[in-house]
Formats: structure tokens, sequence, C-alpha cells
């Protein structure tokens, strides 16, 4: 990735992290550093431009004694993060929700709800999963198939509205059907229905998202850029309808093929929920990757959190991340 030359090099390396606090006991909230609004903008500006990213699937957010499991704490340059084990932030924890906006709105984070998607495993008491079993006692035919493909765009809907309900960037689909019928076409059929608020839906207009969003939602709401993301299981069909891919290569080697999807929609993803204490070879890796013609969309971290202790292979807080974002994209000094 060719380094963006309009960008200081201090906004590549994102901010200078404290050091973790180890005492259980401490309730005192860390406060993090803050920056010129020159150096902010500088930052959102780097975000906006065309450059291969960098993701993490964040966890532990619930706690807050500590940087390492804050919003505000996450590597500045971190380009999008998948809020990760616990659905939407409660809204009564309004520090959590100040970090986020901070993160999302000052420093041009991208903050993404993320959901392992399956119909047939929902709770009884939601309407899509009831029009589900309304569809699924009926005989074969039309009458049938109608109904379940409504129960789909019911629940395509139901993250459609935790997203622009919470101010959200976007929406990934952790596509792992284990047996679950959202599989195959109607898969395709659930992601059509997202793409229609969400993601770079080439059947559809700026103006005709506009017109669905505020019809749904109200005028107030105005942003027809909002991401749609897959991760898990690779489904071609929806490739027109996502920004990126993040593939779960867990096993850590040097990436290879892009399983049918274009490169550049491909953000290559290591497991640090078990390796963060080792060389960090496997991070590099994904950094470091380039297709044979092209570029990739990215890299990024399962469980990415953990780069912030410190150990023998990692000698200060996201030492390794922010490495690699700079091997990824360049600063120039």
């Amino acid at each position: 990735m060719k380094a963006l030359k309009y960008i200081l090099a201090s906004i590549a390396i994102g901010c200078a992290m404290v050091s973790c606090d180890t005492d259980v006991e401490n309730t005192v909230i860390q406060k993090p550093k803050t920056y010129s609004e020159q150096y902010y903008k500088n930052l959102r500006d780097y975000k906006k431009s065309d450059h291969e990213i960098s993701f993490m699937w964040f966890a532990q957010w619930s706690g807050q004694n500590s940087m390492a499991v804050r919003f505000n704490g996450l590597p500045d340059s971190l380009d999008i993060c998948s809020i990760w084990g616990g659905g939407i932030p409660p809204k009564e924890n309004t520090q959590l929700w100040e970090d986020l906006r901070f993160t999302q709105r000052v420093k041009g984070t991208k903050m993404l709800y993320v959901a392992i998607v399956r119909l047939g495993a929902e709770d009884d008491s939601h309407p899509f999963k009831q029009k589900l079993n309304e569809g699924l006692a009926m005989p074969q035919g039309e009458e049938r198939e109608a109904t379940i493909r409504e129960a789909i765009e019911m629940y395509a809907m139901y993250y459609v509205d935790q997203v622009f309900e919470n101010d959200l960037d976007g929406f990934d689909a952790d596509y792992e059907p284990e047996g679950d019928m959202l599989t195959g076409d109607y898969f395709v059929h659930f992601m059509k229905t997202l793409g229609k608020y969400m993601g770079p839906n080439q059947d559809q207009t700026k103006v005709e998202r506009l017109k669905l969003i505020q019809e749904r939602y109200g005028t107030e709401h105005n942003d027809v850029d909002k991401m749609l993301c897959v991760d898990g299981n690779s489904e071609t069909g929806v490739i027109p309808y996502c920004d990126y891919y993040l593939i779960q290569n867990y096993g850590g080697g040097v990436p290879s093929g892009s399983r049918g999807w274009p490169s550049e929609k491909c953000v290559w993803c290591v497991n640090w929920g078990d390796n963060w204490n080792t060389s960090g070879d496997q991070l590099y890796n994904q950094a470091r990757y380039e297709p044979a013609t092209g570029r990739k969309g990215g890299f990024g971290a399962f469980y990415g959190q953990r780069d912030y202790f410190v150990h023998t292979n990692n000698p200060e807080p996201w030492y390794r991340f922010r490495q690699c974002i700079q091997i990824q994209n360049p600063a120039i000094r």
C-alpha cells in the first residue's frame, strides 16, 4: 500500500497509550490524552481516504477502569471497530457512550454492530421468528416461500433498526449458520434487504436510499453511507452488497487467495484472543500481505484489545498493532 502523502506521521501511529492499570481494586477512570483539533481533523481525513484499512473485533468494553477496555483507548488510527460480545452497549452507561461517540465522531473510527445471524435459532418472542414459524408450518408452495422470505426481511430490518436507532456506522453480519436455515439464497436475500439501507448497493441510487431511511427513521436521518460487512463463511452472492469481507484467517498463516471475493474487499483477520502473547508474526503476516494484482482490503484481529497487554513480545500497549498499521500504510516522515 502506497503512503498517503498528506497524512502526518503522528496520525498513522495513533496516540501514545498509558500503561495498563493492574490494580483490580482501582475504580478511577483513566483519562485519555487529547490532541489538537488539527490532529483530529487529519485523523478523520486519513480514514476517509482510499487505503487498506485496519479492523478489530473489540470485546470486554463493559469494563471502564482501564484504557485497555475503553473505546477511547483503541489505537487512534484504527479504521473500523465491530462491537463484539454483548450487543448494543447499555444506554445507562453514559461514560461508555461518551467514549464511543468521541472515538466515532472525533477520531473518525467506524463503529459497527455485529451479530451472529441465525434466524432459526432466535427466540420465539420476536415477531420475525413468529413469522418464520408460521411459514415453516405451511405446506410446500408459493405462500410458504413468500412467508419465509417475509420473515427474513423482518429479521434484516431488526438489525437495520439497531444501527440507525443507535447512530452506529453499519452492520457486520457474522455468517456462521451451523445448520441454521438462513443460508444460501436465503442469506443472500437477507443481505439484499440490509443492502437497501447500507453498503455499496449498485442497484439503488442515494436518493432512493435516503427516501427509505427517512420514511422509516425520520428526516433527521440522512446518512446514506453506512457500511455493510460480512464475516465467517464465504457467500459470493452477497459481494455486490458488502463493503468488506472480514476473513477469519485464524490459522495466522500468510493469506492465500480471496475465496472468490475481489481482493480489495478482503480484510485478513487473525485470532488475537488466543495468540496475543506470541511473537506476533500472525498479525504481521496479515499487514504485510499484498495480492499478486491490486491490493487487499486490509488486516484485522479478533479480540484485538489484547494487544494492549505488555509482555516480552509487546513492550508497550498497542505496539504491534500500531506497527502493523504503519507497515500497511507507511507515513511520510
